[in-house]
């Protein structure tokens, strides 16, 4: 599949795995992108998965005929994009390894050697000619491991962009791997804000940091190491990223996140909704934090501008599918938001407050006036108390 004409993806999907990292749930598969430019000295850009390194070296085999390769950049050395490294020596010895000086120390760890002998240790700025492309390296530290270095090829104008810009899921490698207008509105941004999120949210600053860099670039395609490479539109994603790293909501909305015990306060939640949209409220989600896919409903939680919690007092804390929720925010940096909270308890509810105590990391979390509090059951007063919460919702 052509990137460019000079520019072929060799990638691989993986349909094998149920969890990516045993953590992300990928019902549509993962992709392990790669890359090879072909000029008068062939770049090869990172590896793949393990599990698929036959298929990854057929298809190198595939493009260049009876060429060999004379680079191999490796960007980045989590193992789904650098496990295929030694395999890829064993079949071309005279290959020369292109990375950063932490991404060798890296090798030692994973492969016992640091290929002192074939390697080019590259640093920000660094430059690599293979004739017609010039390949400039910029660093990406901590996006999301300190080693990661992105790759700008000024022929093709095209930014090789290791996990920034990625999604989770597959790719149509039958005959085009670019994103069409379908597949953009159809998953490409829950699936590439979930995987974000995950993944990369922990680092806003850095991303924020980076996007200034390549902000001046001439880009015209971005090649992911995970799902399919951009090619129109591109300031959209790049305006996308920045929102997401500097932790500001996409939208105007609510994400109601709940967790019940025998009901009770799932009834509250539903109530609040109606609520909420009889007052001309349209944009209200709600996310069963016992049921739901825990990485989508902390992704829909940066999507939105308000997020209301509602849960029961339990061992004297939070009931535990909500601790999780709350403790992957704050690990993300969650911030910049209006927070509404409601608790249930049967004798001393204490999770409002605890809620509460957890969110004194972030910063800029407008707590809502109005908190509601249940003691069971819903009864006059706290319907009364939902009522007021759903009025300072709508502002």
């Amino acid at each position: 599949m052509n990137v460019t004409s000079d520019i072929k993806y060799i990638g691989v999907n993986d349909y094998s795995k149920d969890l990516f990292e045993g953590l992300y749930k990928v019902p549509d598969g993962m992709a392990y992108n790669s890359y090879v430019i072909l000029d008068e000295k062939i770049a090869i850009m990172d590896t793949v998965d393990v599990e698929f390194t036959n298929q990854w070296l057929d298809n190198i085999e595939n493009v260049l005929g009876d060429r060999k390769p004379d680079y191999l950049i490796v960007q980045h050395m989590e193992p789904d994009h650098s496990a295929s490294v030694m395999s890829f020596f064993n079949r071309y010895p005279d290959t020369t390894l292109v990375a950063s000086f932490k991404a060798f120390e890296m090798m030692g760890n994973y492969f016992g050697t640091e290929f002192e002998e074939r390697r080019i240790v590259i640093n920000d700025g660094d430059k690599l000619v293979t004739g017609r492309h010039e390949l400039e390296f910029i660093s990406a530290f901590m996006i999301h491991w300190p080693e990661v270095m992105m790759t700008y090829d000024s022929r093709d104008k095209v930014l090789f962009s290791a996990d920034a810009f990625g999604k989770f899921g597959a790719v149509n490698t039958t005959d085009e791997i670019k994103l069409d207008k379908i597949e953009l509105e159809k998953n490409w941004i829950d699936e590439a804000r979930r995987y974000y999120f995950g993944i990369v949210g922990k680092y806003g600053t850095q991303v924020k940091r980076l996007l200034d860099r390549v902000s001046q670039l001439d880009i015209r395609i971005i090649c992911p190491l995970h799902g399919v490479v951009l090619s129109e539109n591109l300031q959209y994603f790049i305006n996308l990223y920045n929102t997401w790293a500097g932790y500001e909501p996409e939208e105007k909305g609510i994400l109601i996140a709940y967790t019940s015990v025998y009901g009770n306060t799932e009834k509250a939640a539903l109530m609040l909704k109606d609520m909420l949209v009889s007052k001309g409220c349209t944009n209200v989600v709600m996310k069963n934090l016992i049921r739901c896919d825990m990485t989508e409903a902390v992704a829909d939680a940066f999507k939105y501008s308000q997020l209301v919690l509602a849960t029961t007092t339990y061992n004297a804390d939070i009931f535990p599918p909500m601790r999780e929720f709350i403790n992957d925010l704050v690990q993300r940096n969650f911030s910049n938001r209006r927070v509404a909270l409601i608790e249930n308890g049967s004798w001393v509810p204490v999770a409002s407050k605890k809620m509460r105590e957890k969110f004194e990391k972030c910063k800029n979390i407008d707590f809502l006036d109005n908190t509601v509090k249940i003691l069971s059951v819903l009864n006059e007063e706290s319907v009364t108390q939902l009522k007021k919460l759903a009025d300072e919702l709508i502002y």
